[in-house]
């Protein structure tokens, strides 16, 4: 049994300095929270440069995008240039076709008059030879050609 006293007593102090011990440290907490400790300006300068060159180099990175951008956008075209000189070759070979058509319906009209006037020229002389011949029909011939008229 003294043995079990001694350890009580034991207890009971270790219990009062626990309790001592819990009492300070309340006390510290209340001073705690009641001192302000006020932040450094050095410290914030050194944060907010930090911060800053971060910045710098991200607007840096994009502003070497939006260069590249800029120049692959200045010598973007909007027909591509096959596409350019396949229409211009069509269209040099749709001149080249109206013109050779256009010539050639020209001349052909060229000759077709040309074959009109020989008929014409040849026509008139067989008419001269059959009204010198039967001068009664140029006659009425005349007088139709009147009435027609």
């Amino acid at each position: 049994m003294k043995k079990l006293d001694e350890i009580m007593e034991l207890m009971t102090d270790e219990m009062a300095d626990f309790k001592a011990a819990i009492i300070r440290l309340e006390e510290l907490s209340k001073q705690l929270s009641n001192f302000s400790i006020p932040i450094s300006t050095e410290a914030l300068d050194n944060n907010l440069n930090a911060f800053l060159e971060k910045q710098e180099e991200e607007n840096r990175l994009k502003d070497d995008v939006l260069k590249e951008i800029e120049k692959k956008l200045k010598y973007a075209r909007i027909i591509p240039n096959y596409l350019l000189i396949l229409f211009c070759s069509l269209g040099l070979i749709l001149l080249s076709l109206l013109g050779y058509f256009g010539y050639s319906l020209k001349e052909r009209q060229n000759e077709n008059f040309e074959l009109y006037q020989i008929l014409m020229e040849t026509n008139n002389e067989k008419y001269q030879e059959y009204f010198s011949k039967k001068p009664e029909v140029q006659d009425d011939f005349k007088q139709w050609l009147k009435e027609k008229k």
